[in-house]
């Protein structure tokens, strides 16, 4: 038979309960709904604790456009000339006795160069010159004999027919006299060019032929060449297509025309100190080339440029009256290669442009369109700004947008 129940007394139930702890029992429902709410709970909190900051939009600088004047350049090639040239030839044969200078030196005007053995031109003078002595002496005693002639003419002492043939025999020796003048003056200029001077002042090169060589006045090669290298010309092409573009915008008032200072750099790149001007344009075009010659003169004190060098020269071609001038690292290439830019609305978002651009002047672009004055270019955190995004645009100045 089991044991039967017991029923809890009150003083029992105290006593058991300090005994032994009461166990609240919790049903599993309630338990369940319980965790639920803290979780919910904690993850509230947890979210309000950890949610990040909304970011500022991102600082770019920016430059404001403005319309000024700009003077559009060219580069172009040409070649260096000397200002004037002269070859110096014999004007008589004979053997060169003595060369008179120093290749590569200054020699001036009038400064003697080679002396060609001049014995044979002296004889050819000294026989002239004897010969119009002998002239001068029969035409004495035919002036003489006329004279004579007619005293007894008056007497009718001698005929007439002798006479005239004393008159025309003095003037025969009279004759004889100018042509032996002549024939005397040329045996003393081929006897001067015995002696070769130089024509003009200026540098001379080296000498063509030595002490004892045979020298021709009919030779083709020179004895030596004189340049005058101060100033100095430098004659450079330019496209006639090109040509006809300047001109049209002048004539239609879209550009004025720009100052003729041109400016020289070596073939090594290097800049040279002095400027030059444009002299001239020739008048017609190279019709194997296409090209029209334009000539420019610069100063050459210290003889750095010589005849032949292959230079480049920067010519102003048109001065815009109102060019927009773009910093070089605001424009840029997308995958086609087409230019284009970014620039910060009134709305402060970002805008991208397609732009057209001329030619670089010093760090900016010449653009043609695309962009307009007062429109605000991002110079500076291009990489930070996206088309359509909201940035903070700080105005940077043009000379510190590097």
């Amino acid at each position: 038979m089991p044991a039967p129940a017991r029923i809890a007394t009150p003083a029992a139930s105290a006593s058991t309960a300090r005994a032994e702890p009461a166990v609240t029992m919790i049903p599993s429902t309630a338990r369940v709904t319980a965790t639920l709410l803290l979780t919910v709970a904690l993850a509230g909190c947890g979210t309000s604790k950890d949610a990040m900051p909304k970011m500022p939009p991102s600082e770019v600088g920016v430059v404001t456009l403005a319309t000024q004047p700009v003077t559009t350049t060219t580069e172009l090639t040409g070649r260096t000339t000397a200002t004037v040239t002269s070859e110096v030839r014999p004007q008589v044969d004979g053997i060169i006795k003595a060369r008179l200078f120093t290749e590569g030196t200054l020699v001036r005007a009038g400064q003697p160069l080679y002396q060609i053995d001049p014995r044979l031109y002296r004889a050819t003078r000294d026989e002239v010159a004897a010969q119009l002595a002998s002239a001068q002496a029969s035409a004495a005693t035919a002036q003489a004999k006329v004279k004579r002639y007619g005293r007894l003419q008056s007497a009718d002492a001698v005929a007439r027919q002798d006479v005239d043939d004393a008159v025309a025999t003095s003037r025969q020796a009279s004759a004889s006299i100018a042509q032996y003048r002549a024939t005397l003056r040329t045996a003393n200029v081929n006897l001067g060019f015995t002696r070769v001077y130089a024509p003009i002042s200026g540098r001379i090169g080296r000498s063509t032929y030595t002490q004892g060589a045979l020298v021709t006045a009919a030779q083709t090669t020179a004895l030596a060449t004189i340049s005058q290298l101060d100033p100095i010309f430098v004659d450079i092409q330019q496209s006639s297509s090109a040509l006809y573009d300047l001109r049209q915008s002048l004539a239609t008032g879209e550009a004025l025309p720009a100052s003729t200072t041109v400016r020289l750099s070596l073939e090594n790149g290097r800049s040279y100190p002095q400027t030059g001007t444009i002299q001239f344009g020739e008048a017609v075009v190279d019709t194997t080339t296409g090209t029209v010659t334009l000539r420019a003169r610069f100063a050459n004190p210290k003889g750095l440029l010589l005849p032949g060098m292959f230079v480049r020269l920067t010519v102003p071609q048109t001065m815009i009256r109102n060019a927009i001038l773009a910093p070089q690292q605001g424009i840029t290439r997308d995958a086609k290669g087409n230019a284009t830019a970014l620039v910060v609305g009134t709305d402060n978002k970002v805008a991208l442009r397609q732009v057209t651009t001329a030619q670089a002047v010093g760090d900016t672009w010449i653009v043609t369109a695309g962009l307009k004055a007062g429109d605000r270019l991002i110079v500076q955190g291009v990489d930070k700004a996206q088309p359509g995004a909201t940035v903070k645009p700080v105005t940077v100045k043009l000379g510190t947008t590097n």
